[in-house]
């Protein structure tokens, strides 16, 4: 049990860590977010990442992501990944993803499963193998070992310990393990997006090994890349049947860099620009939102305001919303609680979203009063 520091609030959905609670980082962010960014720094120093994207003048920027970084000579971007060698920016290209993959059998545990071709056939039979759940085939499950956020409650945290470019495996050697059972490929993470060329390359190559195969190239991300390569991301997924999974972890921006370090600007606007393209292809569903339930802070206010945003562009975009497990600097907070999801997904059904589902309702705990 947490208490807020400006406030004086106590209760279990309070976390230590952050140390203030969700009411106060909205109506007083500038006065609690120098404590909070002190905490974004040391969870960052524990790996020995950048604790600020660097803006060098005599750097070489980084376009990939919304950072924007000027990277000096022998230094890393915010990722931890892109770095300044002798002029030149490296780390993510084609031919040095650091990566690790494994195969799951569908139908998976995909935040898209309750819409996708996978999971429930959806496109058949343009898209998908069977008109029912892939029962026989399998998803080739990418994790890219790097990220431009950096989330407090992250539930993969273990990969910064691997962010240092140690691993090298080229898009042709990723996609050379792609064989006629797999049906789709989900670059995740941490993120795909400091390694966005190597992701686009291998998924290229895969499609053309593969020609005349349902293959599916799919994303999970913050949404925060930059052009040209949201765009190529969207064209490889419109045309091979594929789904763009954007996590909207917050709707106010004072919540979203509290728990995640930055702003969620950038995302909200790749996500709007990303929904103009759905009348290109209705069906399987190609833009899909999802939201972690952070007990005390992603609650019905924020997860109304989401879905409004979405709703405002199509009514007709599934939206998850996930079940918390206390990871990395909030394990102090319960797992999200019943109520507390009943709560939000009836709040995102009354702002006239039609497709609102709970996953991973296996880690609901029990109710609490806070």
């Amino acid at each position: 049990m947490g208490s807020c520091r400006h406030c004086g609030r106590t209760g279990r959905d309070v976390s230590s860590t952050v140390a203030f609670c969700a009411d106060c980082i909205r109506e007083h962010f500038d006065q609690v977010w120098p404590e909070i960014e002190s905490v974004h720094r040391q969870s960052r120093s524990l790996y020995g990442l950048p604790l600020t994207p660097p803006y060098e003048d005599k750097g070489i920027t980084c376009g990939i992501c919304f950072h924007h970084c000027q990277i000096p000579d022998g230094k890393t971007g915010f990722c931890g990944l892109r770095y300044h060698e002798n002029g030149k920016i490296k780390g993510g290209r084609p031919h040095e993803g650091n990566l690790s993959y494994y195969f799951d059998p569908l139908p998976t545990n995909c935040v898209a499963s309750f819409v996708c071709p996978g999971g429930v056939g959806s496109g058949y039979p343009h898209y998908a193998n069977l008109e029912g759940p892939e029962y026989g085939y399998k998803n080739l499950a990418v994790f890219y070992h790097a990220c431009s956020f950096n989330c407090l409650y992250c539930q993969n945290y273990h990969f910064k310990q691997r962010t240092p470019l140690s691993v090298r495996i080229s898009a042709k050697e990723l996609a050379g393990v792609v064989d006629t059972n797999t049906s789709c490929i989900c670059y995740f993470g941490g993120d795909p997006t400091p390694q966005i060329m190597h992701a686009l390359k291998s998924a290229r190559i895969a499609l053309k090994r593969l020609s005349g195969r349902i293959l599916r190239i799919c994303w999970e991300t913050n949404g925060a890349m930059e052009e040209p390569f949201l765009s190529m991301m969207a064209d490889v997924t419109l045309s091979s049947g594929g789904c763009i999974k954007f996590d909207l972890k917050a709707w106010d921006e004072g919540i979203h860099k509290a728990l995640c370090g930055v702003s969620n600007r950038k995302t909200l606007a790749n996500f709007k620009k990303l929904s103009r393209l759905i009348p290109r292809r209705p069906e399987p569903p190609f833009l899909i939102a999802s939201t972690l339930l952070v007990p005390g802070y992603v609650d019905k206010e924020e997860v109304a305001g989401i879905a409004r945003f979405i709703a405002s562009l199509d009514p007709n975009i599934p939206y998850s919303l996930l079940a918390f497990h206390p990871q990395f600097f909030m394990y102090d907070l319960p797992p999200t609680s019943r109520r507390h999801a009943s709560r939000c997904k009836e709040a995102a059904q009354s702002e006239g979203l039609h497709r609102v589902h709970l996953g991973n309702t296996h880690l609901l705990g029990d109710d609490y009063t806070c």
